[in-house]
């Protein structure tokens, strides 16, 4: 793929974002109590940011194995340990495990905690979801950080939430996507 226009990256985002806020303030399915409903004026992100657009190669695994990740509700899920994505953020190397809940999935989660975790983004850290081939640029992918969000238990504690495993608490901040929910 040639590069970038900035232009419809930035408006997609931001489609993207009205869209989530119109689920979050309309949706039955929202995970907003109705007294949130009603005083919601959207929710708070970091300002779009193209260098937290990241395209790199998954290093897959060649023996999946399975984690057993907590929840927020003292529940576990099993996940398959799919692979790992590299890149450099800050000049440090960061490492970014990608996981499956089943391996015909075409859908990478890829769970984090960063340095504002807790401060200015959700304690419990956030996610981001890559969809094969949508999240693609060739053998690429992209992880797309202005894209990341908060669970549903950031919301709502009626949610169960999977937990950011220890190997992808990350020692640099991440100022992409979904801030806290005030």
């Amino acid at each position: 793929m040639g590069s970038l226009d900035t232009e419809a990256w930035r408006e997609a985002l931001l489609t993207h974002r009205a869209r989530k806020d119109e689920f979050f303030a309309d949706d039955p399915q929202s995970p907003l109590s109705a007294a949130d409903r009603e005083s919601f004026d959207g929710l708070s992100y970091f300002e779009p940011d193209q260098s937290y657009r990241i395209v790199t190669e998954l290093d897959e695994y060649d023996t999946k194995e399975t984690i057993t990740v907590s929840t927020t509700t003292d529940g576990e899920r099993d996940y398959l340990v799919w692979g790992s994505f590299a890149f450099e953020r800050n000049g440090e190397s960061v490492r970014l495990d990608a996981y499956r809940s089943e391996p015909e999935s075409n859908r990478l989660w890829v769970p984090f905690r960063d340095e504002t975790s807790g401060d200015e983004t959700y304690g419990a850290g956030r996610y981001l979801d890559l969809e094969d081939p949508d999240d693609r640029e060739g053998d690429a992918w992209v992880l797309d950080f202005n894209y990341a969000y908060n669970p549903f238990c950031a919301y709502n504690e009626q949610y169960e939430c999977p937990l950011v495993p220890m190997e992808n608490w990350l020692n640099v901040p991440i100022r992409a996507g979904e801030k806290t929910f005030e």
